[in-house]
């Protein structure tokens, strides 16, 4: 069993607390990815369940057993790190099976042991060359290779695409879901990238100052998430928030005007009694969710294009000077500069309160 719990972890540097309390079950055979803003502690919390940190409150269980003072080579993970750090003088076979060979596994046995992993990664040509002659794509294949052989109940990966280029990082995104799928192996994941984490993860965990915000399958926190900060930072563009105030409500639904649109307001049916009327709130939508024949119309002033072909983001700008992102199929024929009237279903409208939490 590969199951992995974290009961109230936190982590302080001298007076400085970085991971605050954290609460997480992952499943066995589970692919679950960190993200969140720089300096949020997604890499700390994955070092402390490597044990390259040490835990300064709270618990780790993997597979049952208690790992706080474990010594990392015993708690059966293995780690890819964002620098390859391979032994350049080493051969591919050689880098592979070093740790092997260093455990006192016999030649027969690392050699078979090498020989699979480079089935699974498409490295049987590549294991008499060296670093130095390999592409960045092979030469992290052959660090999640030096990971596989040791046949680790958790991989942990930080940032392990970072330093790739953008086709690079597409091409290994699907390599690296095709290698959960044959190993079935607990995977812990850690990136910025937000595409990555919606690609590649069963569960996603997001991350601010220490703190868990929401946990879940990706399009959980993409359509439903708690707060404001979940729905900013999952979803790229990022989701609209429009300003607005209470005007009436009720237990079932909320009347409201939005401040930056003249004479725009809509009924949303969520909890009216959380809410007073003067409140100033936030409405969410998502780039998509601007259509032609919504129930909300806007009018915008065009401030830039971006056309990516097949489909268009447009930058655009109320008379009150909030900025909105819209994505459309049909953006050949606007442009900068140009007067829009663009319109959105209300019932995909998120609301949130003015200290940024959702409200259903």
């Amino acid at each position: 069993m590969s199951d992995l719990k974290l009961s109230e972890v936190r982590k302080s540097f001298g007076n400085l607390e970085v991971i605050k309390g954290v609460d997480l079950d992952i499943e066995s055979g589970e692919f679950v990815v960190f993200v969140g803003p720089s300096g949020c502690g997604k890499s700390t919390l994955l070092r402390m369940i490597a044990g390259l940190e040490d835990i300064t409150e709270g618990e780790l269980h993997i597979g049952g057993t208690r790992m706080n003072d474990v010594d990392p080579s015993k708690r059966g993970i293995a780690m890819v790190f964002q620098t390859y750090a391979l032994y350049p003088h080493m051969t591919v076979r050689e880098n592979m099976g070093f740790a092997l060979k260093f455990g006192g596994m016999n030649k027969p046995d690392v050699a078979k042991q090498v020989k699979d992993a480079a089935d699974i990664l498409g490295l049987d040509e590549l294991l008499d060359r060296k670093p130095a002659t390999l592409s960045g794509g092979q030469r992290q294949r052959v660090a999640i290779g030096r990971a596989i052989v040791r046949h680790p109940d958790v991989f942990l990966f930080d940032e392990p695409l970072s330093n790739l280029d953008a086709e690079l990082r597409v091409h290994m995104r699907v390599e690296l879901a095709r290698l959960h799928k044959q190993l079935a192996t607990t995977i812990i994941y850690v990136t910025h990238d937000q595409v990555e984490a919606m690609t590649l993860a069963d569960k996603i965990v997001v991350l601010r100052d220490g703190i868990v915000e929401q946990y879940g399958k990706p399009l959980e926190l993409y359509d439903d998430p708690n707060n404001k900060f979940v729905a900013g930072f999952i979803g790229s563009p990022r989701m609209n928030f429009l300003k607005a105030v209470i005007q009436q409500t009720d237990a079932t639904s909320c009347n409201l005007k939005l401040i930056d649109f003249e004479s725009v307001s809509f009924d949303l049916a969520v909890n009216g009694d959380a809410l007073s009327v003067g409140d100033q709130v936030s409405v969410g939508v998502r780039p998509e969710h601007f259509v032609e024949n919504g129930d909300i119309e806007l009018s915008l002033t065009v401030d830039l294009l971006e056309h990516l072909g097949g489909q268009s983001y447009i930058y655009g700008r109320s008379d009150g000077g909030e900025t909105l992102i819209l994505e459309t199929q049909n953006g050949r024929n606007i442009k900068n500069g140009d007067q829009i009237k663009v319109s959105f279903d209300m019932q995909l409208a998120l609301l949130f309160d003015a200290d940024g939490m959702r409200i259903r």
